[in-house]
């Protein structure tokens, strides 16, 4: 290897501007971030050039949907992150706070049940900016999937969000067919004729909103989209599935508020160096969901953000 020439200081300096370092160099990975995975052409196209100008020419995608250039020297950083900046684009993703925001390409996907872009967007405005100085326990990863497809896997994240769409069905005009068009299409085989009449078992239905429509005598036309909140998702040295919120929220702002009622629940009641997973199995889910689902954690907030909290590091997976 050769000999290293950045200092410990140094290194960590610029990690906390998402510049990671390059085993047994003096080079650094630029962690871009894209908001949502969706940059312009533009954009692109300027990577590319600061890739050649100041890195090694490659360009890598992380599995969270930020870009890296590598090879960038320790003298070069700045320079580089004035080019970006000049299209927008800035590095970071680090630290224990709230990380860049996973979504889905719900908007154009044939299956996406909510606009995933927008979404993500504004849960990266008010939460990856905009708590961009509050120091958690541990990082904190959100996830925003389309659909019950979870192509982004949202329960293997700190928080996820799942867009849902409830069939609404009418009894009445439910004829009860021998070969139900419903229950041939639904992919969870929920749907079943029983007694010359279409049920539902909401046990088995994931709301993925497929059976609207298909009934030939209209009995299923429309569905209310809602959305899902999953807690605790881990992936990595422990794997641990997210928790699903009982409550389907009915709109975004509620989701938002959702949001930031569990990063001040983490925040307060998470010993630094855990995860949100190991925070819920030691206070208890339903001691959690509770307080998720009152706003005292709200009035609080300032006190909150404002205390001496998480100052040293200290991970523990």
């Amino acid at each position: 290897m050769t000999t290293l020439k950045v200092t410990p200081e140094q290194e960590k300096a610029v990690k906390a501007l998402g510049f990671l370092r390059n085993k047994g160099t003096d080079n650094f990975n630029g962690r871009i971030i894209t908001v949502n995975g969706k940059i312009t052409a533009t954009q692109l196209k300027c990577v590319a050039e600061a890739a050649e100008k100041f890195g090694n020419g490659d360009v890598l995608f992380t599995t969270r949907l930020t870009i890296e250039v590598p090879g960038i020297p320790y003298d070069k950083i700045e320079d580089f992150r004035a080019y970006i900046a000049k299209e927008g684009l800035e590095t970071g993703g680090t630290g224990s706070k709230v990380r860049p925001i996973v979504a889905c390409k719900a908007t154009t996907c044939q299956y996406g049940l909510l606009d995933g872009y927008a979404l993500s967007e504004e849960i990266h405005e008010r939460f990856y900016n905009g708590y961009s100085d509050v120091k958690l326990p541990h990082k904190f990863k959100i996830g925003v999937g389309g659909c019950p497809n979870n192509c982004i896997k949202p329960d293997l994240n700190d928080l996820g969000i799942i867009g849902q769409m409830l069939p609404i069905f009418d009894e009445e005009l439910c004829n009860g067919c021998k070969k139900c068009p419903v229950e041939e299409f639904c992919p969870m085989d929920a749907a079943k004729v029983v007694d010359g009449k279409l049920n539902i078992d909401k046990e088995i239905c994931n709301n993925c909103g497929r059976c609207i429509g298909k009934c030939h005598f209209d009995a299923i036309e429309e569905g209310k989209a809602k959305f899902k909140i999953t807690i605790g998702g881990r992936w990595g040295k422990k794997v641990n599935k997210g928790i699903a919120i009982s409550k389907l929220f009915e709109d975004e702002e509620e989701v938002m508020t959702t949001i930031e009622k569990m990063i001040l629940i983490y925040r307060e009641q998470g010993i630094t160096g855990e995860r949100l997973a190991d925070t819920i199995e030691r206070i208890g889910f339903e001691n959690i969901e509770a307080q998720l689902l009152s706003d005292e954690i709200l009035e609080r907030k300032q006190e909150i953000l404002d205390a001496k909290l998480h100052l040293v590091g200290g991970a523990t997976c």
